[in-house]
This record gives C-alpha cells, sequence and structure tokens, in this order.
C-alpha cells in the first residue's frame, strides 16, 4: 500500500547518425531512416523515461552544435542510434567532450534478407552496424569509453529492448544521484571501524552532497508532532503491518500499545524531517543517555524507515552511509534495497540467513511484513518496536560498498536466491539465501573480496547492471560467482 514519494526519472539523449553523401544518390533515404529513427525512440518510450532528440548529425559542424545542446540539457545516459553507415567525424566530437555514458545502438529493420534481390539500397537501410567499429575505435584512440553496444533487430527482438531498458533503469540512478542528499546524523557504532566513511569521498564518487546533521535537529522536529498525526500513521502503520503474537523467541513479544505509539510518533518526525531537509537519505546511530527522551525517540525510528525505504528514501542504522547508497541504488532499480548482513549458516540443508535488524524495503517483502515489540535490541541501547519479513523467494542481488587501504570505494556484488522456508520470529528480517556452488565456497569468495559487513539486499539477478553503474561512476568493482 505504500507508494513511492517521488517517480523514477531518467533523461536519455538520443541522436541518430549517417554519411550525407547518400542523400543525393538515395532520394528517400533519409525519410526512411527517420522513420526508423521514430521507430526507436518509441522502443525507448516504454521504459517511461524522458527522451532528448538531437536529431539526425551528418557532419561535424552538426556534432559541436549538438555537443553544446547536450551540454546544455544534462542527459543522464546519450544513445547514438547507428541509421546506417556514418563516418566517425560526426561522433568523435561527442564521445570526446560529453560527460555522460555512451551507448551504441544498432537494431537493423531486418532480420534476414532475399540476397538474389538485394541491393545497395537494402544494404544502406540495413548498415547499422558498418561503422560501430569505427565508432568504438576512434573513442578508444581519444582515450574515452564507449559504455556498451546494443546489437540487435529494430522490431521484436527482446534481447535488444531488454539492454535498451536496463540503460534507461541506470539513467534513473544516475539522474537521482546528481545532486542527491545523503544525511549523516550522530556517529559510528563505536568500534566498527568497516563503518566509517569520508563524506567528501562519498561526494567526489557518486555526485551527492553529504549533510552532517544533529540529532538535536531530528528532537526538535520529535517535539512537534501533533497527536492526531500520531493517531492517523497508527492507522498506516497497522494497515502495513501484520502483530502475530509470540514466537519461541523470548525477547520478542506481541506489539504494544506503548510500543505501536512510540513508532507512530516517530514515523510523523522523520517524514517532517525528510522534508525540512530535503533529504534523498539518511544513516544515523546513536546511543543517548539511557532513558531519555533523545534515546526513546532514537530507538523508535525502525517502523518509520521501513515505510521510508518502501517510498524511495533510504534509511539506514549503524550511520552506513555507504550501504545506504547501496540502498538508494536498489531502490532506483526498483529492485527493493533493504538493510541486510549475514547470519548463522544451515550447513545440512546449504543455506545462510540474510537479513538485518532495522531498516527494510517492505516492498519487496514476501508476504505482509510482520511488527514485533522487542524488550531489548540485541548488541544496541533501547526497545521497541521491529521489523520482520522475509524477502520474496527468487534471484536476489547484493551490493555492498566498501573501501581499499588508500581509501578507493569499490562495489561487492553476488547474486544467489531467496528460498521457501521459515525465519526466525525474532523482530528481524531474514530469508534463506542460497549460493552456489556451495555456501562454505561463495561466503569465502565474499569476505575475500574485502567487504564492509553490511550490503544492500534487493529481487532478481541484476549484477551486471550493477556492475554497469560502476564503470559509469569510475568505481572498481567484483562480482561474486558460484
Amino acid at each position: 500500500m505504500i507508494e513511492r514519494k517521488n517517480k523514477r526519472v531518467g533523461r536519455i539523449g538520443v541522436f541518430g547518425v549517417a554519411h550525407p553523401v547518400y542523400w543525393d544518390q538515395f532520394p528517400g533515404l533519409l525519410d526512411t531512416l527517420m522513420q526508423y529513427h521514430e521507430e526507436f525512440k518509441a522502443i525507448l518510450a516504454k521504459n517511461d523515461v524522458e527522451i532528448v532528440d538531437y536529431g539526425m548529425i551528418d557532419t561535424n559542424a552538426k556534432a559541436y552544435d549538438a555537443l553544446a545542446k547536450i551540454q546544455g540539457d544534462h542527459p543522464d545516459v546519450l544513445m547514438c542510434n547507428m541509421l546506417t553507415y556514418a563516418t566517425s567525424s560526426v561522433f568523435a566530437p561527442i564521445v570526446r567532450n560529453a560527460a555522460q555514458p555512451m551507448v551504441l545502438v544498432a537494431l537493423q529493420p531486418r532480420e534476414t534478407f532475399d540476397l538474389s534481390n538485394g541491393s545497395t539500397r537494402i544494404q544502406l537501410e540495413n548498415d547499422n552496424i558498418c561503422s560501430v567499429p569505427e565508432f568504438t575505435g576512434v573513442a578508444i584512440r581519444m582515450g574515452k569509453k564507449v559504455n556498451d553496444v546494443i546489437i540487435g533487430t529494430l522490431y521484436g527482438d527482446e534481447k535488444a529492448e531488454a539492454a535498451i531498458a536496463e540503460w534507461c533503469d541506470i539513467a534513473k540512478v544516475l539522474h537521482d544521484l546528481h545532486g542527491a542528499r545523503f544525511g549523516l546524523m550522530g556517529h559510528v557504532l563505536e568500534s566498527m571501524y568497516d563503518m566509517h566513511a569520508d563524506p567528501t569521498a562519498i561526494s567526489a564518487a557518486f555526485d551527492v552532497h553529504v549533510p552532517l546533521l544533529e540529532v538535536d535537529d531530528m528532537k526538535a522536529v520529535f517535539d512537534e508532532v501533533k497527536p492526531e498525526e500520531i493517531e492517523a500513521q497508527k492507522s498506516v502503520i497497522l494497515e502495513n503491518f501484520d502483530t502475530p503474537d509470540p514466537g519461541s523467541d523470548p525477547i520478542a513479544m506481541k506489539l504494544t500499545d506503548a510500543d505501536l505509539e512510540k513508532a507512530a510518533k516517530a514515523s510523523v518526525c522523520l517524514d517532517h524531517f525528510i522534508e525540512k531537509y530535503d533529504l534523498t537519505g539518511l544513516a544515523y546511530y546513536y546511543n543517548a543517555q539511557p532513558g531519555s527522551d533523545t534515546q526513546a525517540m532514537i530507538s523508535s525510528l525502525i517502523v518509520g524507515n521501513s515505510l521510508l525505504n518502501a517510498q524511495g528514501i533510504p534509511m539506514c542504522g549503524e550511520f552506513d552511509i555507504k550501504t545506504c547508497i547501496a540502498m538508494f541504488i536498489m531502490d532506483r532499480l526498483n529492485i527493493g534495497g533493504s538493510f541486510a548482513e549475514f547470519h548463522p549458516i544451515d550447513f545440512k540443508e546449504d543455506y545462510i540467513l540474510v537479513g538485518h535488524d532495522g531498516p527494510h524495503h517492505i516492498a519487496v517483502a514476501e508476504g505482509k511484513p510482520v511488527l514485533r515489540s522487542l524488550k531489548k535490541y540485541h548488541g544496541k541501547p533501547g526497545s521497541g518496536a521491529s521489523v520482520e519479513f522475509k524477502l520474496k523467494e527468487g534471484p536476489i542481488t547484493m551490493l555492498g560498498i566498501t573501501q581499499d587501504g588508500s581509501g578507493k570505494l569499490k562495489f561487492v556484488i553476488g547474486e544467489g536466491m531467496s528460498e521457501k522456508g521459515s525465519i526466525p520470529p525474532s523482530g528481524n528480517t531474514n530469508t534463506r539465501g542460497h549460493f552456489d556452488p556451495n555456501i562454505r565456497d561463495f561466503i569465502k569468495k565474499w569476505v575475500m573480496a574485502g567487504p564492509t559487513h553490511h550490503y544492500a539486499l534487493g529481487i532478481g539477478h541484476r549484477a551486471d547492471t550493477v556492475a554497469k553503474i560502476a564503470e559509469v561512476l569510475g568505481i572498481d568493482y567484483e562480482i561474486i560467482r558460484g
């Protein structure tokens, strides 16, 4: 029932290329190719992106004119539509100077040919691949990169359309990263060395700002929450969560009225806080004085965090801004993005429990998520309402963002399966994760890649897409596979 606060947005810049000598030689060819260009844009439009069309670029001068417009329009991804053969002079100014990732699209109108009735005109209408090696070679000579080449047919080609859709998703990630505001509040959970991050390094890597916020800033908002807002938020919470009787865990109880009240007030506070400071996401941790109002507030954020995650605003405990950004990337790919880590292994059935206490993306829950009252948050101060659910069954992707000894960021990416089966009734999220070739070998490869102990967890197998995002951002990555 929770809807995204803001629509996913991506802006794709497109332009066609060709050789202008053909226009006088083959009357009507230009019109035919531009009709193919319109049909390519119709494929793009299926992915709910903004399309900025720079038309036909068939001379070097037109390329420079288009470049000036591109630099003003700030598309997130550029797609060069290889309509027929074109000299690289129509491409070089753009690939040399444009900041956006470049994708060459070579979609041939005809799937097959009756060569006995062939003609030069038919060849030129289907010469989409001819200048692709020239373009990629010139890009490399200029020290630039073509990020992808999509090869296929213009009509009914599922593989080509899936590749186009992937880059539309990447555009949505890049669009929302640009100028995003990931707040940091409090401090690292004491002794977690892997959680520390340099805000300037984060800004440099992801083109974001990191507002440094005080817990008192949130407390001021918390104190202004009105009783009627709390009552309304209680209804929202109870509509989106079940509140079952206790299970086997002695510290997990049925949700109490008092914990529901606290969670609802904290959730309203978070909504106002995010709006007041214009935050894209928030990573936080704070102990506070035992028994204080501030501790009561901080320890009651879990439910509100999970509601905001489902609305596209990643909320991350333990001051882990790196995982907060990983969660954001997964959300903008529309695959979830829960806060996760590894839990105990079942060596007999070859699965590992994957989950965490704290914020989760309830949009990717298997069934209705659960709220329980916890008598204590294990390893942390406080008590209160906590979120429990199992991730949807099927393929899963993990993204951890870590750093090497020089501070350079790195993506650690993995794929597995969320399998059917019960999870502990502990008020924490868990799922049964299976990874090839087996749990023992996969986990060893994962930990040897030097990750942090947290990562973002999403549905579907999207490791290759996440790797493309790393390449666009200039960030090293390692994919862990069986």
